[in-house]
């Protein structure tokens, strides 16, 4: 961007999340002990606060201690000779739900969340009662208010508060439901949403042998307190009912379940949606830890995954019979949905071409293959009827494309910059604590963030493809690839303090100009504070507003999250779609 155009929006605070979203918009989810069994589950839960941050909400995560930690600790405590109603207890068992927070902040950190796991104290939330079932009657200090204005998501303990005189209490059992329907009230929200193992409150029990239970799209404060004391605690139906929080009760990562408040509607048959069959075109590093998160879910059902060479090692337990190397045969298993995570350009754009023939909706992670024609390709998805997502393409766990698309919808955007290749980054900041080239090169390697050729990296190929894509989303058309130059980083050319800048601007006759640069007099603090692999993009409107976004833009996991999000996405469209016929 020229001098002028930065000036211009200097003065404009950037946002640190997408600015489509209300100022400080802030959710509150619930995950209790039916979803988070055990430390296996924290990605699961990670991955539900990543669609919302995606969507440019800051969240807080209110969770129960793992499935059965409670009752251990309890068990703990008694055996030797701790009472009920010892103000001593408390204090151990709120344990539980602290160690469940600060497993679920470092899932949530390995793929590129900027979270922050907060003890009970920390919380500040303020009870009276009995030790065992207080009730909450405040919000203390500024922890929580001061935690969600420095990061993306925050993780809260549920079910401990801190009474007047300093020592912890509980909140009855379920007590983390009643957490988290405080804090929407105490944070000025109109609605929490608690997730469970069920998606909504039931007129019986659906697993009771009986059959035919019926589910309720909205439910008064009296029929969930009738209905739903199992499923949701009742004193948090009373404070959501005394706070004006209505309580959403859902399942994990669906959209519908019931709505508990001042209304109430009929029940009507809910069935559980069938699993959706995927293929995963590549084994490597993002499709191998696609399958690794799609193989357990019993939500999912992969039919088929296509590699060069089925015979090869691989480091995900993948079942050998779902292996191909032959495009026909991958198709021909009939998936709804295929994730595309090729390397190469040019056989990922001919199988995005041939999956939407074929009738299957796809989400790529290919830059190379989707940025050749953006334009055709989503025309193809629209004539067949079907959805084309790319989400995952650029910028990892970044949600670039999510932020350019918010900036578009409010106006016409001027330009973008961007920081696009983790690899990149990483190295130009081992380099500039003093590492060789080579060095530098082999820790990036090391990393899982370089390829075995990562001269489309070093090149700025790659980054180029994503300023391509990027370009699409901002203006409606790209730049030709070889209107994009690019500097190159090399052992003779090691940019020592520069940051590789991917940036695009509309020329006052319309004409693109689009650049991949080593720049060495980098001084924007959005892309100065990256580190590692970060990635991060400046969108600038037309009239001076700025959206900003950033996270990890490299490696298996985060570049993983994003592609099951782009999944989920589909899904949700899917069933929609169902839904409405």
């Amino acid at each position: 961007m020229p001098a002028s155009s930065l000036a211009l929006v200097q003065d404009v605070p950037p946002l640190d999340a997408l600015a489509s979203a209300p100022a400080g918009e802030v959710v509150v989810l619930k995950f209790g002990s039916s979803i988070l069994r055990g430390p296996q589950d924290c990605p699961a839960v990670a991955s539900a606060i990543y669609a919302h941050v995606r969507q440019g909400r800051r969240v807080v995560a209110v969770v129960s201690a793992f499935a059965g930690q409670t009752d251990r600790l309890l068990t703990d405590a008694r055996g030797l000779g701790l009472a009920h109603e010892n103000e001593l207890l408390p204090a151990y068992v709120a344990l539980g739900e602290e160690k469940a927070a600060a497993l679920v902040a470092i899932a949530c950190d390995r793929i590129g969340l900027d979270a922050e796991a907060l003890s009970v104290r920390e919380l500040g939330v303020e009870a009276q009662g009995a030790a065992e079932h207080a009730h909450p009657v405040a919000l203390k200090g500024e922890g929580l208010k001061r935690a969600l204005a420095r990061r993306q998501v925050v993780i809260a303990p549920g079910f401990g508060a801190v009474r007047a005189d300093g020592r912890l209490a509980l909140l009855g059992r379920g007590g983390s439901d009643l957490t988290a329907v405080f804090l929407a009230a105490e944070l000025g929200l109109d609605r929490a949403r608690l997730i469970k193992d069920v998606d909504g409150l039931y007129d019986h029990d659906p697993n009771d042998a009986s059959g035919g239970a019926l589910r309720y799209r909205r439910a008064s404060w009296d029929e969930a307190r009738r209905l739903g004391g199992s499923l949701v605690q009742r004193d948090a139906i009373d404070l959501g009912r005394q706070r004006g929080v209505e309580i959403e009760v859902g399942a994990l990562d669906r959209d519908d379940g019931t709505v508990i408040g001042d209304r109430s509607a009929p029940p009507g048959p809910s069935s559980p949606p069938a699993p959706i069959r995927v293929a995963v075109a590549g084994c490597g590093v993002v499709g191998g830890g696609v399958l690794s998160r799609l193989l357990d879910d019993p939500r999912y059902e992969v039919v088929g995954v296509l590699v060069r060479d089925p015979a090869k090692p691989r480091d995900v337990p993948v079942p050998a019979a779902l292996f191909t190397s032959d495009a026909d045969a991958f198709l021909s298993r009939k998936p709804d949905i295929v994730l595309e995570t090729l390397s190469e350009g040019e056989a990922g754009y001919d199988l995005v071409r041939r999956a939407l023939d074929a009738g299957c909706d796809v989400a790529s992670a290919n830059k190379q293959a989707v940025s050749r024609d953006p334009g055709g390709l989503l025309a193809l998805a629209e004539a067949r009827g079907l959805r084309l997502a790319w989400s995952a393409s650029v910028g990892g766990g970044s949600p670039m494309i999510e932020t350019l698309r918010a900036a578009r919808a409010a106006g016409p955007v001027a330009g973008f910059e961007a920081v696009l290749n983790g690899t990149v980054n990483f190295m130009l900041e081992r380099l500039g604590q003093g590492a060789a080239f080579e060095e530098a090169l082999a820790d990036a390697r090391a990393a899982g963030f370089a390829e075995e050729d990562p001269s489309s990296d070093l090149e700025g190929h790659d980054a180029a493809a994503k300023v391509r894509l990027l370009a699409f989303e901002a203006f409606g058309v790209s730049p030709e690839a070889d209107a994009v130059p690019r500097d190159v980083l090399s052992a003779a050319n090691p940019a020592v303090g520069a940051r590789q800048i991917g940036a695009c601007r509309r020329g006052p006759d319309g004409a693109l100009n689009a650049s991949v640069a080593l720049d060495a007099d980098c001084s924007d603090a959005l892309f100065q504070s990256l580190s590692g692999e970060g990635n991060a993009l400046k969108v600038y409107g037309e009239d001076g507003r700025v959206w900003t976004c950033k996270g990890r833009g490299a490696g298996r996991w985060a570049t993983t999250e994003s592609l099951m999000a782009d999944l989920k996405d589909i899904v949700r469209a899917r069933r929609a779609e169902t839904l409405a016929i």
